[in-house]
């Protein structure tokens, strides 16, 4: 593991006076294009964004702003049984939104940029595996997966769906519930949640979370260096679908930035790195994407 200083303190937030252009996506996917003719050997980070067309909804809004209540903060998630209830009995509605998801095109276009050897490593924010499931091979899942749970005593792991099944059967009640599912396998939902019988490991007893990370818990260490050590040998940096709010993302903009890696983003809306990119292209992604791989 490399040993990489942080970056200098630089413009963290985008200008928002300033007018935000929607791009044809004939025009954008040009101009994408010859960013990655001059910079061939991309690192490409995706967020949300990606997934929005495969039914997954985003966190926030064309400005960067929360569009639902915040997610479910990792210290609250071990500390009290009653998040702990809630976030289960809300996964009852929102896990099977994920898990029978499929890619959309976007996904298959940063699979084709893998193909023809654009992408030396897709890192994503999603947690979703729908990058794995289009064909794309050197993913880095920077906030984990959420097909897998994890138990925080004893490491025992398991198939998500073994969890969903035994919290189904042991909540016989909470089948007659609907909400609007999240991002990350939650849902939208407010029933009392006093009586939701949580599913423990079944080794230790201990507690069962998805093998995500959540909002206030860290990156794995390995994870942020093996991503900063393929960017610092990468020609440039390509965000797609990311609004980049969230350091864990925008870390690699700030980098970047630092060592001099040209930056391009495709994505509806503002992002946190405005300020820093060599090339913004403010556009519908999968349509983009296919006008980009039909000029390259």
């Amino acid at each position: 593991m490399s040993a990489i200083r942080k970056p200098a303190k630089g413009v963290t937030m985008p200008i928002h006076d300033q007018p935000l252009v929607l791009h044809a996506p004939q025009e954008a996917g040009a101009r994408l294009a010859e960013f990655i003719h001059r910079h061939p050997g991309l690192m490409i980070l995706t967020g949300a964004g990606v997934s929005t067309d495969s039914g997954i909804p985003d966190y926030r809004d064309g400005d960067g702003a929360w569009k639902r209540k915040q997610p479910v903060q990792h210290q609250d998630f071990m500390t009290s049984v009653a998040v702990r209830r809630r976030y289960w009995g809300r996964s009852l509605i929102g896990w099977p939104v994920i898990r029978n998801a499929r890619p959309n095109t976007a996904h298959h276009h940063v699979t084709e940029l893998e193909l023809r050897n654009h992408s030396r490593l897709l890192v994503t924010q999603n947690v979703d595996r729908l990058h794995q499931r289009a064909g794309s091979q050197a993913v880095t899942d920077l906030h984990g997966r959420a097909d897998e749970v994890i138990c925080m005593g004893c490491g025992y792991r398991c198939n998500r769906d073994e969890v969903h099944e035994r919290c189904a059967d042991m909540n016989p009640g909470f089948e007659q519930y609907s909400a609007v599912a999240a991002p990350d396998g939650d849902a939208d939902l407010e029933v009392d949640f006093s009586g939701f019988r949580i599913a423990d490991c079944p080794r230790c007893h201990g507690i069962l979370k998805p093998d995500v990370v959540f909002f206030g818990d860290y990156v794995p260490k390995d994870r942020v260096y093996f991503a900063l050590d393929t960017l610092r040998a990468s020609d440039g940096l390509l965000v797609i679908g990311s609004s980049l709010m969230v350091y864990s993302g925008f870390r690699f903009c700030r980098y970047a930035r630092e060592w001099s890696k040209p930056i391009a983003t495709l994505n509806l809306g503002r992002t946190r790195a405005d300020a820093l990119v060599d090339l913004k292209l403010n556009a519908g992604i999968s349509e983009t994407l296919a006008a980009t791989l039909h000029q390259l």
